[in-house]
């Protein structure tokens, strides 16, 4: 990929898929310091509450079925999460942090976080806010689409 240059025009795509790129490489450096991918950080993360199937966190993550049935695999024989039975479908299995995976979130947490304060640094203070609300309203209006159309990778 070509470097960003100020001579550059902007191009939306170019804009957005280099940022997300950089950011995923330095969120997936963050995440190996414990031993859990990206993936498995945004699995834990929403499984946290127990409260969901595993069907229902893959859907979240935009993660396909056979996806997310690999990733917990390896977060189980980590010993961060458990699959128990749904009490309402017994064929359903809902998704549990152990309390090791709850260390290890809380840890990846603050990774994550001294991260988008490192990242949103760069920006004047006046403008990280600005920027923070135009990229969620995108996200959640404009660009919803895509993580239901099967178009997307995984957000998580």
């Amino acid at each position: 990929m070509e470097s960003p240059s100020p001579g550059r025009p902007s191009d939306l795509m170019f804009l957005l898929s280099w940022a997300s790129h950089a950011l995923r490489a330095e969120h997936a450096a963050g995440m190996a310091e414990l031993g859990i991918s990206p993936r498995a950080y945004g699995v834990l993360l929403r499984a946290r509450g127990g409260d969901l199937t595993q069907r229902q966190i893959g859907e979240l993550c935009g993660v396909d079925k056979t996806t997310m049935v690999v990733t917990l695999d390896q977060l189980e024989a980590s010993g961060l999460a458990r699959r128990v039975p749904a009490p309402s479908d017994r064929r359903a299995r809902l998704v549990e942090v152990t309390p090791q995976g709850e260390r290890v979130l809380d840890q990846a947490r603050q990774i994550a976080a001294r991260l988008e304060t490192d990242v949103l640094a760069t920006l004047p203070e006046a403008d990280r806010e600005v920027f923070l609300r135009a990229i969620r309203r995108l996200v959640d209006e404009r660009l919803s689409g895509a993580r239901t159309s099967g178009v997307a990778g995984s957000v998580c």
